[in-house]
């Protein structure tokens, strides 16, 4: 347990002491690069970019499902890819322990983030909407924080909170720094998500992260089904192939792989720094928000790019 929690301590690099003659100078240490840091930096890239679309395909999402009939649907789908998988490879059952953090991670990821953003994008663009994952890594560093006992340093906080306020200078400035309903729905799935990262980092300390983000899909199987069993009938579906694909897409690519390859960077190189790369994520957001809805980018685009990436370099070099 013990060697399992140290991945996700900050850096520390232990150098072994050789004996030395009598009167001989010895050498000083040389650190060490630790290798799953490489590993976990990629892996979490790899889930920003997932996370990054799934905006441009909850959009598509809605274009042919209701936003509960979408979030259910979407949910029962991932949970029966996640409990397959667990069946295949013959997974036990986490400890009784474990069972509340899962269900943190499934109220925050599973359910509580994708429909309260599912439900912003009904009024809000995509572009707009990246406000709360431009807020999201801050507030998970915070959660982080508070949670598991880890103190950034000075400079990565610093870090930090630059790019985040790039990011909501951005966003607020594109909307016209009117508070919307849509807006108090997204605050709202910022906060209930960082939780969920939060607690699944933690969980992926002491677990493979793809089981972590299986089981709490899961565990919220039966709640999937019933609120498809009733949304359905009430809600019109028009299976179109942008509804299809955006189905299919936040349902297996954004809440199952793209979520164990996350959790399972956070678990390698520690949740606040993994959490730091989603400054990226606004701005992919964007990208996609063009190339797949044909939204106009915002001039102001390159300038908080750089800003971002400035940051995410500083919030990767800085120690805890």
């Amino acid at each position: 347990m013990r060697a399992q929690n140290s991945a996700i301590e900050p850096d520390r690099v232990a150098v072994a002491e050789r004996p030395t003659a009598v009167g001989t100078a010895t050498a000083p240490p040389t650190p060490q690069v630790r290798p799953g840091r490489l590993a976990g930096t990629l892996l979490a890239a790899i889930g920003v970019t997932s996370f990054s679309l799934t905006f441009p395909a909850t959009a598509w999402g809605l274009e042919g499902f209701g936003p509960y009939s979408l979030i259910s649907v979407r949910c029962a789908l991932a949970a029966l890819v996640a409990g397959a998988c667990l069946l295949a490879l013959r997974v036990r059952v986490p400890e009784r322990r474990h069972w509340a953090g899962l269900a943190v991670v499934a109220a925050g990821v599973v359910v509580g983030f994708p429909l309260l953003t599912t439900l912003a994008l009904e009024t809000a663009t995509t572009s707009h909407s990246a406000v709360v994952v431009g807020l999201l890594p801050l507030t998970t560093a915070v959660f982080s924080s508070i949670r598991t006992g880890s103190r950034p340093s000075r400079t990565f906080w610093i870090a930090a909170c630059v790019g985040a306020a790039a990011v909501i200078a951005f966003t607020v400035q594109q909307s016209g720094g009117a508070l919307t309903r849509a807006d108090l729905l997204l605050f709202g799935a910022l906060l209930i998500c960082a939780a969920g990262y939060t607690e699944g980092g933690r969980l992926a300390s002491v677990m493979p992260g793809w089981q972590v983000i299986a089981w709490a899909l899961v565990l919220c199987l039966p709640l999937a089904v019933a609120g498809a069993a009733v949304s359905l009938p009430y809600e019109p579906v028009q299976l179109t192939g942008h509804a299809v694909a955006g189905l299919l897409w936040v349902a297996v690519g954004s809440q199952f792989l793209g979520l164990v390859v996350w959790y399972k960077g956070m678990a390698l190189i520690g949740i606040p720094k993994a959490s730091q790369l989603q400054l990226a994520q606004p701005l992919l957001t964007l990208v996609w928000s063009v190339a797949l809805l044909g939204e106009a980018l915002p001039v102001a685009a390159p300038l908080t790019a750089a800003t971002v990436l400035l940051c995410i370099a500083a919030t990767q070099r800085a120690r805890g």
